[in-house]
């Protein structure tokens, strides 16, 4: 059995992306999905290195940014917890992302009563 997902990226004149859509052969979605940001990564086990693409559309915002960052943190984590079973590490990873969001939260708060 095999499953294809295809990522669609159109870009505007200058090469930066405008929308970015995907599909998955196996999906029950008869369209494809709109996504502001992507982040996609692979392990090259030959060569011990991370395969990153890293893409976001004009229009994502810093706290869609923000909330994507958070989720894929908290994602990762327990996708960690799962291969390993390493409590302690995800248990600071965790921390580490939460940490994240709530910084974020004070300094949109500090800069909202500034305005």
């Amino acid at each position: 059995m095999q499953s294809t997902i295809k990522i669609d990226v159109t870009l505007d004149q200058g090469r930066m992306p405008e929308e970015i859509t995907w599909s998955a052969s196996d999906s029950t979605m008869d369209t494809a999905r709109k996504a502001k940001g992507m982040i996609l990564s692979f392990w090259d086990g030959s060569e011990k290195t991370a395969l990153r693409i890293d893409l976001w559309t004009k229009d994502m915002m810093v706290d869609e940014m923000t909330d994507f960052f958070y989720q894929t943190f908290m994602s990762m984590a327990d996708s960690y917890d799962r291969a390993t079973h390493q409590p302690e590490l995800v248990k600071d990873m965790k921390k580490f992302a939460r940490d994240f969001y709530a910084k974020f939260q004070a300094e949109q708060l500090k800069n909202n009563k500034a305005s």
